[in-house]
């Protein structure tokens, strides 16, 4: 038996990464016709790193953010989505499902892309260095500004308060970018403002 061309396997990865096309995410889309998947949630994300790196609390390599957001969500071609409003599985079982799916995806590749490609989408994991900080504040603030702009999106569907909101999204947003919290929270905060008749 011939083992497989450097080639046939990052082929077979790349073919395989076509089905996060077919997870559907809670967040619809900013214009509210649909659901967004999994991999345009990824491709916005790291436009998002490169358009918005200069508001990181800290100098990141915008590069490395965006590739960071590329392969966050790899996993949930197996993993599923795990949407942050959802009650359901527990936490370790949701990691213990990702690592599973990270070891089986990954695993696709030629063994340096695999151990180069899993040790990324660990250090998002992990949110430990400026860069997967960074990106872990998009992975947030993303959904939040789709919601605020189809009036409410999951946090309606979930019947999300305010407080709920800030608890849920802040740490994480803040934790990469004061800026881009603040100007999150103000959004948030027009969002549930009362309106006067």
């Amino acid at each position: 038996m011939t083992a497989p061309t450097p080639l046939k396997a990052q082929l077979q990865f790349l073919l395989e990464l076509d089905r996060l096309k077919s997870v559907v995410r809670q967040s619809r889309l900013a214009d509210g016709s649909r659901r967004e998947n999994a991999a345009e949630h990824s491709w916005h994300l790291a436009l998002f790193a490169l358009l918005l790196s200069e508001h990181a609390d800290v100098p990141v390599d915008a590069a490395h953010a965006a590739k960071l957001l590329l392969i966050h969500d790899i996993v949930e071609i197996d993993a599923g989505d795990a949407p942050i409003h959802a009650s359901g599985a527990s936490k370790a079982a949701i990691e213990a499902a990702e690592h599973k799916a990270a070891n089986r995806i990954f695993g696709l590749l030629p063994a340096d892309q695999a151990t180069a490609y899993r040790t990324l989408w660990l250090e998002f994991e992990a949110g430990q260095s400026a860069e997967a900080r960074f990106a872990k504040a998009l992975d947030r603030l993303q959904p939040l500004l789709l919601n605020v702009m189809v009036g409410g999106g999951t946090w309606v569907d979930n019947n999300v308060s305010e407080q709920q909101v800030l608890e849920r999204y802040g740490p994480a947003i803040a934790g990469g970018s004061t800026t881009l919290w603040e100007a999150a929270r103000d959004l948030v905060e027009a969002h549930f403002k009362p309106t006067v008749p």
